[in-house]
């Protein structure tokens, strides 16, 4: 593995790999401005000019309720400009690393999905992503797709920081309890992923089987409103000066937050197949939530 193509290297897991991916090889950061992914015939030649070893596409349409009403445009890049990308590189030998989504399944449900858990999109968002992944199937290139599911960093905006912000401000808040998932960082991701890749340049016997879709997770579960009251107690435990203590946090049904695109109930994706393949184990959800909670009040930033 001589040179790493990565696009969408300025959003949360992107900038996250750019960290992680360096060691491994010549790593040629593409922003949305060098790769913009809703062009694509410039994405084409972009493979083509680099002749990379590995793709990794971390770029992707994310406004979830915007798609509902844009879809034309989300389509293009989850799932037009995926499949520009796995052609290249069944065309040029190269591995293809992708990022999806548990917006694939219809979140029915208490237990977690496994790979191959039938899909179900409920809306435009997890449809295209959807399409984006058979896109690859269908190319024949190596692949390895890593759906994951409530991604974070302390880079940019994310639901923790939004709770930390409200908590500054209000006495109370009223977070969703009924949806379930696993809140994981960018950070775990990347890594996980420079892992992945070190170990496939270096078992030939494990790269010729190891193609495939991925849950990439943290370990354990928990609600949005559970997940609300853990990061507003850690910041308090850690110093903070919060109005809404963890006790302050009400519980409310998706039925009273309604927004356009759907959200599945149950976002717990099983990584079981992960940790067996690669031979990683996935941390506990708390673990790189803590390591957040404390690097935004070492910052003050709350």
């Amino acid at each position: 593995m001589k040179k790493i193509l990565l696009l969408g290297a300025n959003g949360q897991v992107g900038w996250e790999l750019q960290r992680a991916l360096a060691p491994l090889a010549d790593l040629v950061v593409c922003d949305r401005h060098r790769a913009d992914l809703g062009d694509l015939a410039q994405l084409e030649q972009l493979v083509a000019d680099e002749a990379p070893d590995v793709i990794v596409n971390a770029g992707a349409y994310t406004a979830v309720d915007k798609a509902e009403s844009d879809a034309s445009t989300a389509r293009r890049i989850n799932c037009e400009a995926v499949a520009v990308l796995a052609r290249a590189a069944f065309e040029t030998g190269a591995w293809l690393v992708h990022y999806s989504t548990d917006y694939v399944f219809d979140g029915s449900g208490d237990t977690p999905f496994a790979e191959a858990c039938a899909t179900g999109p409920l809306g435009i968002y997890g449809q295209t992503k959807l399409e984006g992944e058979l896109a690859i199937h269908e190319s024949g290139c190596r692949h390895l797709i890593f759906r994951t599911s409530w991604v974070y960093a302390t880079r940019g905006a994310n639901f923790a920081k939004t709770m930390l912000r409200l908590a500054k401000e209000r006495d109370e808040l009223r977070v969703i309890a009924d949806q379930f998932g696993a809140p994981t960082s960018a950070e775990l991701i990347a890594d996980v992923t420079a892992l992945v890749l070190q170990r496939l340049a270096h078992d030939s016997e494990l790269s010729s089987r190891a193609s495939g879709t991925y849950h990439l997770v943290a370990s354990g579960e928990t609600s949005w409103h559970r997940y609300a009251q853990f990061v507003v107690g850690e910041a308090i435990r850690l110093g903070s000066k919060l109005r809404a203590a963890p006790e302050r946090i009400a519980p409310i049904a998706t039925s009273e937050y309604p927004l356009p695109a759907k959200r599945p109930a149950n976002s717990r994706l099983a990584n079981d197949k992960l940790q067996g393949t690669f031979d990683v184990r996935l941390p506990h959800w708390e673990y790189h939530a803590q390591r957040m909670i404390r690097e935004l009040v070492d910052q003050g930033t709350v």
